[in-house]
């Protein structure tokens, strides 16, 4: 698929004084969508998405580490919002395919020069401060520069805020486990993915649900294979964060490796499978293993307080299901015969 001017892959970097909803960012997300066929890449540059390894450093400094275990509730809010306003906009205007990811990056830290592969435009928005180590992949694209709403002073009048949850905290979790069925990969699934690599130090677990499993999902005939779920999975996690290990495993139970992987510390579910988590730790206790902290999506739910009135209307309106992107599918295939 093409636009009009051509741009069917684009690059969007964004600089936050700090991690409440980017509102400022509402219309130049729009319209980058507009102007995007087929990926946009969202790279969201602040000082607090310091990088857990990077913590020695921190000690070595008056600099004060973020700790991303009492992050978690204001990054999974960040995300919602940006994922949810670029999500509702593309679904607007048909786009429901349009391959959205958002990444969290230190602006004092080498960005990849995988980042740039392929991309066709790179937008920046006006009044920010220079995006530092580009790589020459996306030094060397087209670079256009987009107004922010006027929001954006309000914002900037902020400074940045560093949550210390004190020692009995832990800042990250070496291992983090998750299961999901990751089907026609969405906002949903990657915020999922996002917040368990968010708060890993050195590996995170996927399970992906079984081919045999879901036999009776809805329209199961343009389900992806699960070899394409469990890459696509993959691809995005290494995306967004590319330092650490990922272990991409076929789901054929609820508990997967939680049931029985000591080395597992923590586990992140959504307000739908908040029940298994239950499940898993009686396993555990079985095995005689620790529970694991669990850590739940629930921004994205619609019994959610964590977001304000405007921001939870945006997200009814917008379809986060692979079920949906399934009917879209069947319908448009439908509509082209």
């Amino acid at each position: 698929m093409s636009t009009m001017s051509g741009i069917n892959h684009a690059l969007l970097f964004a600089h936050l004084p700090h991690l409440d909803a980017p509102h400022h960012l509402g219309s130049p997300i729009a319209s980058v969508i507009a102007l995007t066929g087929e990926s946009l890449i969202i790279v969201l540059l602040s000082q607090l998405f310091h990088l857990p390894q990077a913590a020695e450093s921190c000690s070595n400094t008056s600099q004060q580490c973020p700790n991303r275990v009492d992050q978690w509730d204001d990054v999974q809010r960040l995300l919602t919002y940006v994922y949810v306003k670029a999500t509702k906009a593309a679904q607007d205007l048909g786009k429901v395919l349009l391959d959205i990811s958002v990444v969290l990056r230190d602006p004092s830290e080498e960005l990849s020069s995988h980042l740039g592969h392929g991309i066709d435009m790179c937008f920046r928005i006006q009044g920010d401060p220079p995006v530092l180590h580009l790589p020459e992949s996306i030094e060397a694209l087209p670079t256009v520069f987009v107004v922010p709403d006027k929001v954006t002073e309000a914002h900037r009048q902020r400074s940045a805020h560093v949550t210390n949850g004190g020692d009995s905290s832990p800042s990250s979790y070496p291992v983090v486990a998750l299961g999901g069925t990751f089907d026609h990969l969405h906002a949903g699934h990657k915020i999922l993915l996002s917040m368990a690599a968010w708060i890993a130090s050195r590996k995170v677990i996927v399970g992906t649900t079984d081919d045999e499993l879901l036999k009776n999902k809805s329209n199961k005939h343009v389900l992806e294979p699960m070899t394409v779920r469990m890459e696509k999975t993959r691809s995005f996690l290494q995306l967004f964060r590319p330092d650490i290990e990922y272990e991409i495993v076929p789901l054929r139970d609820v508990c997967g490796p939680t049931g029985w992987d000591s080395d597992i510390q923590a586990l992140v579910v959504s307000m739908e499978t908040l029940p298994g988590a239950a499940a898993i730790d009686k396993k555990r206790a079985a095995e005689s293993l620790p529970p694991l902290r669990a850590f739940v999506i629930d921004v994205i739910s619609s019994e959610s307080e964590k977001l304000d009135h405007e921001d939870m209307e945006m997200l009814k309106q917008t379809k986060l299901s692979s079920t949906f992107i399934r009917e879209w599918i069947v319908k448009n295939q439908t509509r082209s015969v």
